[in-house]
Order: C-alpha cells, then sequence, then structure tokens
C-alpha cells in the first residue's frame, strides 16, 4: 500500500466551536485503524471556513501533495452545497479554486445528492484542474455509504487508475454502488 496518500477531509457542521464528533470522523479513524490510511479532518460553518481551511492545506501543508482525495461531507443540492443554510453551486466553488484542485480527487460523501450535467462536471474539472469528482446520485446520510467510502479510499491507495478503481468498486459492492448510484466524473 502506497502509505504516502492521504485524505483531507471537511465537513460543514452548524457551528464550529462544537466539539461533537461525527460519523465522518469516527469514519477516517476507522479508515487509519482498518488500513493505514492517514487524514486531515476540519469543519467549517461558512463559505470563508471552507476556502480558509483548504487554503491553509494548499499553502501551508508542505505534503499537498500527497493529499489526493478532498472528502467534502456537506449537504445539499444536485450541484450545490449547503454551508450555514447558504447554498454554493459547484460552479462558484470552481471559480474559488481556480487552479488549486491540480489532480485532486473531490468526494463528496452522500450527506447530498451530486448529479452534474456533463457541462457541469467538465467546467469543474477545468477550472479547478481537479481528475475527478465522485459521489452518490442518492443523498442517504453517512451510515449506508460509509463502507463503500473506506472501500473507494482503500482501492484508490493500491490503484491509481480510477476506472480500475470504480470497477473494483462495483464487484465488491455492486448492490450498494447501485443503490447509493455511486457516481464519478472525470
Amino acid at each position: 500500500m502506497d502509505s504516502d496518500k492521504f485524505i483531507f477531509c471537511l465537513e460543514a457542521v452548524t457551528d464550529i466551536e462544537e466539539l461533537v464528533p461525527s460519523q465522518a470522523l469516527r469514519n477516517l479513524e476507522d479508515l487509519a485503524r482498518q488500513y493505514g490510511i492517514g487524514s486531515i479532518y476540519k469543519t467549517c460553518d461558512t463559505i470563508e471556513g471552507l476556502e480558509d481551511s483548504l487554503n491553509a492545506l494548499l499553502y501551508d501543508d508542505h505534503n499537498f501533495d500527497n493529499y489526493e482525495i478532498i472528502y467534502l461531507v456537506m449537504g445539499g443540492d444536485a450541484n450545490s452545497i449547503n454551508i450555514a443554510g447558504y447554498y454554493y453551486s459547484l460552479i462558484e466553488i470552481a471559480e474559488i479554486f481556480e487552479g488549486r484542485m491540480k489532480g485532486k480527487i473531490l468526494h463528496f460523501s452522500n450527506a447530498k445528492m451530486l448529479d452534474l450535467t456533463p457541462e457541469e462536471s467538465q467546467y469543474f474539472l477545468d477550472v479547478t484542474g481537479a481528475r475527478a469528482i465522485s459521489g452518490y446520485g442518492v443523498a442517504m446520510g453517512l451510515i449506508l455509504n460509509d463502507r463503500l467510502d473506506k472501500e473507494f479510499f482503500n482501492l484508490y491507495q493500491d490503484e491509481a487508475d480510477l476506472i480500475s478503481v470504480v470497477e473494483m468498486l462495483h464487484l465488491r459492492y455492486y448492490d450498494l454502488c447501485r443503490q447509493l448510484d455511486f457516481r464519478l466524473y472525470y
């Protein structure tokens, strides 16, 4: 396993001052125990907090290149995220991070449905420089998808080809992939 690949998780919460361990944090701890996958977990309660957290990772962390998966745990609609009751389209998010996600995979938990048109996904990828966007076509919360997220992250540790990762994920968890409508835009 390539232990130099890490996950940066950013979760939208109501108030960052409340230090309540979330399901996402517990899932990351499980990933570390089960598979040895390191991660950073941060919360945000504003769009500025989201931007500040990602900027800190980009500019202050000398291991930024090793964080290949940006794991976003946020509610929202098909092509937007919800932070503190405000909806931001993925187009707006792309423009905030213009050119700064080169080679990264942005993976959305199924706290929100991810449903992008080909034009929206291509715009996001082109503007941010991201390698791919993944998530689910069905929003059901973290409980059902935590096994799928963990397996996706683990498979990616050993295999750099995203198509192969998704194929293996579907082979091992076909029913769950279908139920949650796992999606990859690249």
